[in-house]
């Protein structure tokens, strides 16, 4: 038969896990503020998402709210707006892009309200789509947001938004 030693646990094993265990806690309690500083700021966090009412906008009005320090425009667009933007040939515009691809539900447009140009900040029911006007430039965006004539290089920015009601609208 073979025979087992067990060696009892010493005083000095103890004092190995108990120090062990005071230099895992100590590093943890330093590791800790340099970790936590690297989360975002609470006024960052507040950014991060806006909600708007948008039961108040009447049909064919645009709000404009800020979203992480930039315009957003929240478009209400007319039965009329919404065909002309759903009717327009891809081929015609500088940057191609379906209406359907830019709104989540037709009657509603969100857009960054910021010219892809040169960052201005474009004039509602302006142009000659009815949509946005950039004075600055000459740029001119339809009721999509869609840039169709003009400097601007891409269509205006749709931002990530999601409808928590049909009167509440959550951007970020």
């Amino acid at each position: 038969m073979a025979a087992a030693s067990t060696t009892e646990p010493t005083r000095r094993d103890m004092l190995f896990i108990a120090n062990g265990a005071v230099a895992a806690v100590g590093v943890g309690a330093l590791a800790w503020p340099l970790i936590s500083q690297m989360n975002p700021d609470a006024s960052t966090l507040a950014l991060a998402s806006t909600e708007v009412d948008i039961s108040s906008i009447p049909e064919g009005g645009i709000l404009t709210v800020k979203w992480r320090g930039k315009p957003v425009f929240v478009r209400h667009r007319t039965k009329k707006e919404i065909e002309e933007a759903a009717n327009v040939k891809a081929a015609d515009m500088p940057d191609p892009q379906a209406d359907s691809a830019r709104v989540k539900k037709p009657e509603w447009l969100v857009v960054v309200g910021v010219c892809t140009h040169l960052g201005c900040v474009p004039l509602g029911h302006s142009g000659d789509y009815d949509g946005w006007f950039c004075p600055c430039h000459g740029s001119v965006y339809d009721t999509s947001g869609r840039i169709r004539k003009g400097p601007a290089p891409r269509n205006l920015e749709v931002p990530a938004y999601a409808f928590l009601s049909d009167t509440k609208l959550q951007i970020g």
